[in-house]
């Protein structure tokens, strides 16, 4: 799961079960449900010449409506957050410091903003480095992972154990939003 090169991690990965698409039900809960089961699931992405890349999810971080100051909601609707209103499963992809694009899940109910911010993958371990690989940018903004031809998560059967943390780069959320344990990532150990 993480040792070795990235080629050598690729080499010796076996699925316990065909790679399937999650579906609706899957993303229609709360968002610290979907962003623990999120990570260890496959993220794949279909290139223009039918190139098939995945990556496995290995870290998640969960941003969960307008009281939370750390997402994007907090301030209230906006045209940037329009999406984050929108249903569960839709991609919410957003440039972050003018030049890395990070991509998220929404989750939960409709109008209720919350959403999960996939940081990183089991060889891309950063979000702006997951989005570069799978070559992920605002073209995908607003699709959705449930009928996106081009961009999708799948469930293979693997669970690997987890920890959680504090969510990174938030400091601007204050003490409180800060500290919420909302990161969960595969355990290595």
């Amino acid at each position: 799961w993480g040792v070795g090169s990235a080629a050598t991690r690729r080499k010796k990965e076996v699925f316990l079960m065909a790679p399937i698409r999650l579906t609706e039900s899957f993303y229609h809960r709360d968002c610290l449900e979907v962003a623990p089961d999120l990570v260890g699931k496959l993220l794949m992405r279909r290139l223009p010449d039918g190139t098939i890349l995945q990556e496995r999810i290995a870290e998640t971080e969960a941003y969960r409506g307008q009281e939370d100051l750390a997402c994007h909601a907090s301030k209230g609707r906006t045209p940037r957050t329009e999406l984050l209103y929108r249903e569960s499963g839709v991609i919410y992809v957003y440039l972050c410091y003018g030049m890395h694009w990070l991509m998220n899940v929404i989750t939960g109910e409709r109008e209720q903003p919350q959403g999960v911010l996939l940081r990183a993958g089991a060889v891309y371990n950063g979000p702006a480095k997951l989005t570069k690989y799978l070559q992920v940018d605002k073209q995908f903004n607003g699709d959705s992972f449930l009928t996106c031809p081009e961009l999708w998560i799948a469930d293979d059967g693997f669970r690997p154990a987890l920890r959680t943390d504090v969510r990174v780069g938030i400091d601007y959320a204050g003490e409180y939003w800060k500290n919420m344990p909302w990161r969960w990532i595969a355990d290595e150990k």
